[in-house]
């Protein structure tokens, strides 16, 4: 049996409730759905395993499962990604099973994992994967009770559908991630604000007239590029992909490859959701001074390991900002230990952009419990009436009103013969 939770101090339940009701206040569409799931119960006795971080934005989307009738048992996606606060009001004030300590080791974020696995959950709501890995590998015979999941990210995903494809993948999976009220404003404008957010928090350093480097000009490395241009910044960006870099050209960036880009970057981000992004190649032309941070899911862009035996000096400077002394007497600074620094360093994306991704994310596990029947094992896309409808209710929220197609202007656009 798992036990009832496990979180830093319950006592700092107060503050926790204090902001996650500040959230709020910017969350009108999942509060509007958390309205009507009082009122239906869509999810009574249904027993959720979400595997996300655990900030304010999060604690509102568990209030709304809790609201719908669920059980929900949570931890951290990330370990340092987790807000005390927040996980002790979840557990005090909504009844939430949490299991998550910021900054909590290897060994104990496994265990959180195993925690939530053994309430036996119906619907995996994950960012990451790292829940659906461990069911579909370390707890097998839990299968059994899961209908089918969601997904949070990009880098999470990858990994479902490289599932799917080796005919792994037990269970349906909605891609929360690829929903278009989730990439266009979480992944593009929420990455940007929040990682500069980060990093001027770790840093407190002035960011107009220094360089940036971006690694990857998707949706997240987009938005961030267009916000440090806007705080002043030259920009850079490194991509494998000819149609991104060409993007970025079009948009007025330089476009370089990583081991050229080292020799100006002030400050490099890594958001491409693969490994050694950063490598040693890089390092060995790196500015010396140089930030290195990133905003991928997994602590995998930085080749740390090849960066921590060539220190002959590690110091750290205040904490998650470590500086790299290397042989020839360059310092490369690291924050956030090379994981999600929006997260470790900030309080990660502002609530009105996460109002969308979690509106989708609350709607999709409603649809996958009326649904489960008629799904295979396999990653969709979420239903283009819950894309639409929370972007509807976005406007509505905002005051704004746009226009409508008159029945000739249909007839139209679903012609041929003028």
């Amino acid at each position: 049996m798992s036990q009832a939770c496990d979180i830093l101090d319950i006592n700092l339940a107060d503050e926790g409730q204090a902001r996650i009701l500040w959230a709020d206040r910017d969350m009108p569409v999942l509060a509007r759905i958390r309205e009507r799931f009082a009122e239906e119960r869509p999810l009574e006795g249904v027993r959720i395993g979400a595997c996300m971080h655990v900030t304010t934005e999060t604690a509102n989307l568990m209030r709304t499962l809790v609201a719908s009738g669920a059980e929900v048992a949570l931890c951290a996606s990330n370990p340092l990604s987790t807000q005390d606060d927040t996980a002790a009001s979840l557990v005090r004030d909504y009844g939430v099973r949490v299991y998550a300590i910021a900054g909590e080791d290897a060994e104990t974020y496994e265990r959180h994992i195993a925690e939530v696995v053994a309430t036996n959950p119906q619907i995996i709501m994950d960012d990451g994967a790292d829940l659906d890995t461990a069911l579909h590998t370390k707890f097998a015979d839990k299968l059994e009770y899961v209908i089918g999941g969601t997904e949070e990210t990009t880098t999470g995903v990858v990994r479902l559908m490289a599932m799917a494809a080796d005919g792994a993948l037990r269970y349906p999976v909605f891609n929360i991630n690829d929903a278009n009220t989730k990439h266009c404003f979480d992944n593009h404008y929420g990455t940007g604000q929040s990682t500069l957010d980060g990093i001027v928090r770790a840093t407190n350093r002035l960011l107009c007239g220094r360089t940036m480097v971006v690694s990857g000009f998707g949706y997240c490395g987009s938005g961030l590029a267009q916000r440090a241009r806007g705080m002043g910044m030259d920009v850079i960006v490194c991509e494998v992909d000819p149609l991104k870099a060409l993007e970025a050209h079009m948009e007025g960036y330089r476009v370089m490859k990583a081991e050229d880009a080292a020799r100006f970057a002030d400050v490099w981000v890594t958001v491409t959701g693969d490994c050694n992004v950063i490598d040693e190649p890089a390092f060995k032309n790196m500015k010396d001074g140089a930030i290195i941070c990133n905003s991928g899911h997994f602590d995998s862009e930085i080749n740390m390991k090849w960066l921590k035996a060539s220190a002959v000096k590690v110091e750290e400077l205040k904490p998650l900002v470590e500086e790299y002394t290397l042989s020839d007497g360059r310092t490369v600074t690291v924050l956030a230990e090379g994981r999600l620094v929006n997260l470790a360093c900030a309080e990660g994306h502002p609530a009105s952009v996460m109002d969308m991704s979690f509106a989708n994310q609350a709607l999709a596990a409603e649809y996958l419990y009326k649904h489960a029947s008629e799904l295979e094992d396999k990653v969709y896309d979420v239903p283009a009436a819950i894309d639409d409808d929370v972007a509807r209710v976005k406007l509505e929220t905002l005051g704004i009103e746009i226009d409508t197609l008159t029945e000739e202007q249909i007839a139209y656009m679903n012609s041929w013969n003028f």
